[in-house]
């Protein structure tokens, strides 16, 4: 006869019960972790991604600046700090892919010399986005790009600030001006968001009106610019012979209607009072002024500078706030007791004023910058002159990355653009 069962059951058979009974947590019967593979194919993915986007938005098509949004919210998919960096560098490296062969060719040496370069050149953006990177999602990540997207735009990391995403500001909000800039850094800052995707299609409906209407900066009337193809020896060698061939060129657009012809980066070589002789003389009976690049020597070392040549001679109207670094720009120089090398004035004369007018001057290195354009718009020019001497850029996408980042800054602000280069 089975004994009568009273009381509580044992411990041990209550226990085993209660575990049969109770379903196990469900990440215990499975392994919802990522496994390790996955998020290296992740990650790779991602760094590629970044890769496509920062060579595509910086192809040198001014239509093809908007997908620089779509950055921000690569670096915000990042599992970790290591990978937003490499997104970051993935990004930089493919926009700026022409600098090897560009600073191979500039140094005279080889391409190893201009890989160099290619990757210092990445260094400050790269640390900036990494260091930036936070695990916590939300406005706080999107502050944090806030944050680098400054830090990159501006001295002294913005020295090196290329391929900023917020020159397509431009074409998405062309003629907004500053309330343009601040709606475009929104904008990117909150592509760090959920709200990513919904921004990314505004971009594209908005680049696609852009495309439509084909609006681009106001026409230049009476301003002219002369593209050359010179070479290396422009403003260096031969110069009596280039200066004939711009002056036969001069008189053409002055014949033309032309009232302010521009003339490229170097136009004048150094500028001595032989040079500035000739050139008045050769356009003495021309009612014309003739704005040009050239170099201001002394014991010191120089200023790359543009001119302004009349009637009433000639004149220094902008000394360059942003040369090359390294390449021309070498402040170590006097540390080391040594004279050389070009001047950086950073944040001297945004604007300058000739024949009635006030430009924003831009000199090739400072086209692919963002705040010396921001600098001078913030004095309300008149028009922007962009000049340069793109020689040693040839077969590259350089040449055509800054034509498309002053067009952009030139439509933001509703400002006639009025360029000169030598290739």
């Amino acid at each position: 006869m089975t004994p009568a069962i009273s009381g509580r059951f044992p411990t041990q058979v209550s226990s085993a019960l209660r575990g049969r009974s109770s379903p196990l947590p469900l990440s215990a019967r499975y392994d919802l972790r990522p496994s390790r593979r996955w998020i290296h194919i992740r990650s790779v993915v991602l760094v590629s991604a970044a890769c496509i986007v920062g060579g595509t938005a910086w192809s040198g098509q001014v239509l093809a600046l908007p997908v620089a949004v779509l950055f921000p919210a690569l670096w915000a998919a990042a599992q970790c700090r290591m990978v937003a960096a490499a997104a970051s560098a993935g990004y930089f490296l493919a926009a700026s892919r022409g600098l090897p062969q560009g600073a191979a060719a500039f140094f005279g040496s080889s391409v190893s010399v201009g890989f160099l370069f290619w990757i210092a050149g990445s260094v400050p953006f790269v640390i900036i986005h990494g260091l930036a990177w936070t695990a916590r999602k939300g406005w706080r990540r999107a502050g944090h790009y806030g944050v680098a997207m400054v830090l990159t735009a501006v001295p002294p990391f913005g020295i090196t600030g290329w391929a900023h995403p917020i020159t397509a500001a431009g074409m998405l909000l062309p003629h907004w001006g500053w309330w343009g800039l601040l709606a475009t850094a929104l904008g990117l800052c909150l592509m760090a968001t959920r709200l990513a995707l919904a921004i990314a299609l505004s971009a594209g409906v908005l680049t696609g009106i852009a495309a439509e209407s084909g609006d681009g900066s106001p026409a230049s009337g009476e301003w002219r610019g002369i593209d050359t193809a010179a070479g290396a020896t422009f403003g260096r060698a031969d110069t009596l012979h280039q200066q004939q061939s711009l002056i036969a060129q001069v008189r053409n657009e002055a014949e033309g209607g032309s009232k302010v012809i521009v003339l490229p980066e170097s136009a004048f070589g150094i500028l001595t009072p032989t040079a500035e002789h000739l050139l008045g003389e050769a356009l003495a009976n021309l009612n014309i002024t003739v704005i040009a690049g050239a170099a201001v020597i002394d014991t010191q070392g120089y200023d790359t500078v543009m001119v302004a040549l009349d009637r009433a001679g000639a004149k220094v109207l902008y000394r360059q706030r942003m040369p090359v670094p390294v390449a021309m720009w070498q402040p170590w120089r006097p540390w080391l007791g040594l004279t050389g090398g070009a001047r950086a004035t950073l944040f001297g004369a945004p604007v300058v004023e000739v024949a009635g007018q006030r430009i924003a001057p831009l000199i090739c290195y400072e086209q692919l910058l963002v705040w010396p354009v921001l600098q001078s718009a913030f004095h309300r020019p008149d028009r922007i002159v962009a000049i340069a001497n793109g020689w040693w850029a040839k077969d590259t996408s350089i040449p055509a990355i800054q034509r498309a980042s002053v067009e952009a800054w030139a439509r933001l602000f509703d400002l006639p653009l009025v360029t000169a280069f030598n290739r």
